[in-house]
């Protein structure tokens, strides 16, 4: 009789097998397989055991993403220094580690997403649980930095820092996407002047010390 560890890793491999076949099979073919059967019959499962991972190939392909964001997650996380890191830092160390993992899998990128145009509906299906996933990491560290009051809190703005640095991220890997510099020098460019230019927006800048000194002269008149 099959032990509850042996079903645990054999649906463990499975899952690995659909990811891994479906990389396959575009890179190999240019497109993504006509069906579902036909796809399950190339990598020997049957469709019903498909189903029990995936709904979709769109699943798959937010499956993929979901992964690279886990593993830079666990990546940073695991360094020691992470938690001393400034939310500046942090959010440059996700960046770095994240184009990192994007390397792994570039030609299934630049396949799926290079055509500006055509790419456009389907990173935004395809990246709506990594999106999510991301917003709530960009938060932590966004609060990180209002502790520290390297980030200001601002009635209204605030609310929407998380979405600012999700629009950081769409541009770095756009960026990188079109980045044919030697070993992709031009995005680690990019990526420093777009989460510093960030950073300091969200910062306290001039005009809120000036809005909090008037604020107390107007508290203490």
């Amino acid at each position: 009789m099959e032990t509850a560890t042996a079903k645990k890793t054999s649906k463990k491999d499975q899952r690995k097998q659909i990811l891994e076949g479906y990389l396959t099979y575009v890179l190999e073919n240019g497109s993504q397989p006509a069906s579902v059967f036909k796809f399950a019959k190339s990598i020997k499962l049957k469709e019903e055991e498909f189903y029990t991972y995936f709904t979709s190939f769109e699943s798959i392909r937010s499956a993929i993403w979901m992964g690279i964001f886990d593993n830079t997650v666990q990546s940073i996380q695991a360094q020691e220094v992470y938690e001393s890191y400034s939310s500046r830092e942090k959010f440059l160390s996700f960046l770095f580690t994240w184009i990192e993992e994007l390397k792994k899998n570039r030609s299934y990128l630049l396949l799926m997403y290079s055509d500006k145009v055509k790419s456009l509906k389907s990173l935004t299906q395809d990246t709506k649980e990594f999106k999510t996933q991301f917003k709530e990491f960009a938060t932590e560290v966004i609060a990180s930095g209002k502790e520290t009051q390297e980030i200001a809190s601002r009635p209204y703005i605030s609310e929407k820092y998380d979405e600012a640095l999700w629009l950081q991220l769409a541009f770095v890997f756009r960026f990188w996407l079109d980045d044919n510099s030697p070993g992709f020098e031009k995005t680690d460019a990019a990526i420093e002047k777009a989460v510093n230019l960030a950073f300091d927006l969200m910062g306290k800048s001039a005009l809120d010390s000036f809005l909090d000194f008037a604020k107390f002269l107007y508290q203490n008149k």
